[in-house]
């Protein structure tokens, strides 16, 4: 059973930093692009960022750009973004999600699995 559990979300205040994580089991992790994704209140879900399957590729929604870093870890089975300078704005719930063989890039069809969300509050 292929599991995707994501944590290390919060609250923070605005320009603050989070690490979130996200802890693969079930799937071979290293065949598998990761992707984040994020839901705000009354949002549809976009993109935040993904890195391809295997780790050289990454890509970012224009508007985390230069704020926000995605990595990986094979050896611990692990996907990270790490949030800097954070904003209002980046108050969403997010998914961390796995495809096979994935490139990383935005369409969320390209995702099998998916995480249950973390939450992420940015206070003013």
């Amino acid at each position: 059973q292929v599991q995707l559990a994501e944590s290390g979300g919060g609250l923070v205040q605005s320009r603050g930093s989070l690490r979130l994580s996200c802890a693969a089991s079930g799937l071979p992790f290293s065949n598998h692009g990761m992707g984040w994704f994020r839901q705000g209140p009354g949002k549809e879900r976009e993109f935040v960022a993904g890195i391809s399957w295997i780790g050289r590729s990454t890509y970012y929604a224009d508007s985390v750009k230069g704020r926000f870093t995605i990595s990986r870890d094979n050896a611990k089975n692990t996907a990270y973004l790490q949030m800097h300078n954070l904003k209002p704005e980046d108050t969403a719930v997010y998914f961390c999600a796995a495809g096979s063989y994935g490139t990383g890039r935005g369409s969320a069809d390209s995702y099998s699995y998916w995480g249950q969300g973390t939450q992420v509050t940015v206070s003013s």
